[in-house]
C-alpha cells in the first residue's frame, strides 16, 4: 500500500512538472496582449493596456484556493511593490470550470473589493491567457520586462506554504533586477498552488 501511494505520489509530482515545463519559456513576448478581457471595475482591457514602460507583472489567481489565500498578503505586497516601480499590474481568474460557483464574476468583484486590490482583476475566457501562457495553477506568476519580454517565471519567494520561513523573494529580486537594467539572476521557479480549473 506504501508503494502504492508513493508511486502515486511521482506520478502526480511528474505530472505537476511537466506543466511548468510547457509554460512559456524566459525571453518570450506577452501573448495575447491584445485580446480583451473583463475586469472587476467592469472595464474591458489587455495585457497591452496595462503595461507601463517598465513592464507587466500578470499573476494567474482565484478566490478560493488555499494557496491563493495564504498568499494574500504576499500578494498585495508585491503588487503593491511593482506599481511603486511603475509595473503594471493584472491578476487574471482562468478558472472557467468553476466560473458559476465560487470564482464567478461576482464573487471576483467581491473577493477584489474584500482584498483591497487596486490593480485589475480581471476574467480569462476560456482560459485563452492561461493556455498562452501555459499556466497550470494558482498562484503562478510572470514577470516581463519594459521591453515585453519575460524575465521571471515562477513563485512570488521560496516558502508558499510558510511565510515565517521566507529567504528570498524571487519576484521582488526580479523586479529590482530588471528595475536596474541587470540580467535576471533567477529566471525561473517552482510555482505551489491549485491547478487552474480549465473547462472539461
Amino acid at each position: 500500500m506504501k508503494k502504492l501511494l508513493m508511486l502515486a505520489a511521482i506520478a502526480i509530482s511528474a505530472f505537476a512538472f511537466t506543466m511548468q515545463q510547457g509554460s512559456l519559456p524566459i525571453g518570450s513576448d506577452i501573448p495575447k496582449a491584445d485580446i480583451k478581457m473583463k475586469d472587476v471595475s467592469g472595464k474591458i482591457l489587455s495585457l497591452a493596456d496595462i503595461k507601463t514602460p517598465n513592464g507587466l507583472l500578470v499573476m494567474f489567481s482565484c478566490n478560493t484556493c488555499p494557496y491563493v489565500l495564504k498568499n494574500q498578503e504576499r500578494t498585495r505586497g508585491i503588487s503593491k511593490y511593482a506599481l511603486e516601480k511603475n509595473i503594471g499590474v493584472i491578476l487574471l481568474n482562468s478558472n472557467e470550470g468553476d466560473r458559476s460557483k465560487a470564482d464567478s464574476y461576482n464573487a471576483m468583484q467581491a473577493y477584489a473589493k474584500k482584498q483591497g486590490y487596486n490593480w485589475p482583476y480581471a476574467i480569462d475566457s476560456n482560459n485563452e491567457l492561461a493556455d498562452a501562457f501555459g499556466a497550470a495553477r494558482t498562484p503562478e506568476v510572470f514577470l516581463f520586462n519594459g521591453d515585453g519580454k519575460l524575465v521571471y517565471h515562477g513563485a512570488i519567494d521560496d516558502s508558499p506554504a510558510d511565510e515565517s520561513k521566507i529567504s528570498r523573494i524571487h519576484l521582488r529580486e526580479a523586479i529590482n533586477e530588471t528595475i536596474a537594467g541587470k540580467d535576471v539572476s533567477v529566471k525561473e521557479t517552482r510555482s505551489v498552488g491549485c491547478g487552474i480549473k480549465r473547462k472539461s
